[in-house]
């Protein structure tokens, strides 16, 4: 035992720590401490001093098991060992006199993989979104829980740049020596769950295991279906298929069995929601057990999920028994379509497509979406965005190896692969219009039920994609995205102009992966 580990199993001696508390009991305690307010309905609203992660306050401490394993570019930023270990002896200093909530909790419904995780918080809304989020054992596997894995958030610690080596008073430090995650100067309870979907993507290929950060659905007869997508691009809506079970809605797991759910829980986004559009996430904003972060309450104490006064990334994190139709135990079997969703806001890629292996490969490495204008400050025109893997902030590894590992388990199990385009058509925003969902639903339901299989392609000059000729319920102009834009010319130039962004984004990842993949790289000749 280090004399950290000592110090900490000293801590959870106080009177002061509350181990494993109930919801009731969390309720009781957020709302005494002042953490949030009670809406109409039972849930617990929260506001939050950041309103999202914070990426460049991240650091893993660099020794000799990361060195050569993390890939050491983007958002992976090093941190030494001593400055790990002299911050959270500060942090343990600090904590002894507080008042500090234990949640013993998996990560991983799959008994075979998951971790044994033990939260140590100050906050008791931060114990009820753990309780919420991750898998609850019973209390019998509580009795002599002992942690493969420690969270010490304390968001009243602030550290000090100049003598902490840090690079602002937030702080998430993950050490994979120690096996233990320190998370400071922030009260945003998604940096407890992201935290330890990053240490799941390190230790999981090592076993053979795909860690993926997408949601997953199954239908009656037992076909998987994977969707990947970046913030805005419709995969938590087009998961959420009243046909078919939810599996989760954001981290998952792919072994030699199948999939498993990294999660006990669900954390949607519910700026703008729709009762009529996603019953089941909105039902959830008025239910007891929820927490609802930064969202706003009318004077009736009734949450108004329209309002973005606060931030457009409001959320709702509620146990994934709330939702109506889930798969139980949230393990299936091998996936039969793979599904990448972007919003091209330039109004080039094709409503949907289907991927080689190398393509796939290609996309998943490049991750790509659009940003459209007024969703940021300065944002004019459609710019790209390239979240590798579709989750960068939380790929510890080089991104080859996760596209290499998941090409691995497609071509295995025989998967089809297919990019879904939910963004724009007939030319980019503010020329063309939004990709009609009625149609997008349409073409991944022929998808996932196989009739798309006999249909004749068509090749794509620039990205070297399949596009199907006719998809039933969709009419056979949509789906070529050139034969919908009016101006010819204007749609050449576009295309050439994207493709040469996925090439030079492309240029870092080169050196990881395998020729034939690089070789899928776009023309923009």
């Amino acid at each position: 035992m280090t004399a950290s580990q000592s110090r900490i199993d000293d801590l959870l001696k106080s009177s002061q720590v509350h181990r494993n508390p109930t919801v009731p009991e969390l309720y009781e305690a957020a709302l005494r401490r002042g953490e949030g307010q009670l809406a109409q309905g039972g849930p617990l609203v929260v506001q939050t001093n950041k309103t999202g992660r914070s990426p460049k306050d991240r650091f893993i401490v660099e020794d000799d098991q990361t060195r050569d394993m993390v890939w050491w570019q983007g958002f992976n930023q090093p941190i030494s060992a001593d400055v790990f270990d002299k911050l959270l002896d500060k942090m343990l200093a600090f904590a002894q006199d507080k008042e500090l909530f234990v949640q013993d909790l998996y990560a991983g419904t799959d008994p075979e993989q998951r971790i044994k995780v033990r939260f140590i918080q100050e906050m008791a809304y931060h114990s009820l979104f753990v309780n919420n989020m991750f898998v609850r054992p019973s209390a019998e596997e509580r009795q002599g829980f002992e942690p493969d894995w420690t969270v010490l958030n304390i968001p009243s610690f602030k550290a000090d740049p100049a003598v902490d080596g840090t690079r602002s008073d937030t702080f998430i430090l993950v050490n994979f020596g120690r096996r233990m995650i320190i998370v400071g100067g922030t009260q945003y309870a998604g940096e407890n769950k992201k935290g330890i979907f990053g240490v799941l993507n390190y230790l999981l290929p090592e076993r053979g295991v795909m860690p993926m950060h997408c949601s997953a659905n199954v239908g009656e007869d037992g076909d998987v279906a994977l969707f990947f997508g970046l913030s805005g691009t419709g995969k938590t809506t087009l998961s959420a298929d009243p046909s078919r079970r939810l599996i989760g809605d954001d981290e998952h797991g792919w072994t030699e069995k199948g999939v498993f759910n990294f999660e006990g829980g669900c954390y949607a986004k519910v700026i703008n929601l729709n009762a009529e559009a996603e019953p089941d996430i909105y039902r959830t904003t008025h239910t007891y057990g929820t927490v609802l972060e930064n969202v706003v309450l009318d004077e009736n104490r009734v949450p108004d999920l329209d309002d973005g006064s606060l931030t457009e990334n409001t959320r709702s994190a509620y146990p994934i028994e709330q939702i109506h139709n889930i798969q139980p135990g949230s393990i299936a079997g091998h996936p039969k379509n793979v599904v990448f969703l972007t919003a091209d806001a330039f109004g080039v890629l094709p409503p949907i497509s289907r991927l080689s292996l190398e393509q796939m490969e290609y996309q998943f490495i490049s991750g790509f979406t659009a940003k459209i204008p007024g969703t940021e400050q300065g944002v004019t025109e459609p710019q790209p965005t390239f979240s590798t893997c579709f989750g960068a902030p939380f790929m510890p590894r080089h991104p080859g190896q996760y596209a290499e590992l998941l090409a691995q388990k497609v071509k295995e199990h025989g998967a089809a692969v297919w990019l879904v385009n939910t963004g724009w058509t007939g030319g980019q925003y503010g020329e063309g219009k939004r990709m009609s969902i009625r149609h997008t639903r349409a073409m991944i339901n022929a998808a996932l039920e196989g009739k798309l299989d006999d249909v004749e392609f068509v090749t794509e000059p620039y990205f070297g994609l399949s596009i199907p000729t006719h998809v039933p319920g969709v009419p056979d102009e949509v789906l070529n995205p050139r034969d919908a834009w009016a101006d010819k010319e204007a749609y050449e130039a576009t295309a050439k102009k994207l493709a040469g962004m996925f090439r030079e984004n492309f240029k870092r990842f080169e050196a990881g992966v395998q020729p034939e993949v690089t070789a899928s790289m776009p023309d923009h000749s």
